[in-house]
């Protein structure tokens, strides 16, 4: 019988090879995203004390107030421009983008696209 390894294994492997490459600093944290079945979620993080710097989800009453649904493109961009904002009053400007394992397409590509438009730099 043939076995299949699963999508979030394969993910998760992902993951663990792209954070070889990306590590965020106090200079330049990094912005890491995780997306659910339900819920998207993205913190910017500083990697060398482990401390997570800025954070929003879909789950917060401020973001799922203005959603539908809270798992579609437009909630992604919607939690991009949260978090593009509460980074720029927290006095970050630039970081490095940690799409998770995921493909950078349709829901992560939107939360870059709006985290990029509310003035972040990466």
């Amino acid at each position: 019988m043939v076995s299949k390894v699963s999508r979030a294994k394969i993910r998760a492997k992902k993951h663990r090879r792209l954070r070889n490459h990306i590590v965020g600093t106090a200079a330049k944290p990094r912005l890491a995203v995780f997306r659910s079945n339900n819920h998207m979620y993205a913190q910017i993080i500083d990697d060398t004390v482990g401390n997570t710097l800025v954070s929003a989800s879909t789950l917060q009453a401020d973001v799922k107030a203005d959603l539908s649904k809270t798992n579609d493109v437009a909630a992604a961009a919607k939690l991009g421009t949260v978090i593009g904002k509460k980074a720029v009053e927290a006095g970050i400007e630039e970081v490095i983008f940690d799409r998770g394992g995921f493909i950078y397409q349709g829901k992560i590509q939107a939360l870059a696209d709006a985290a990029r438009e509310a003035g972040l730099k990466f």
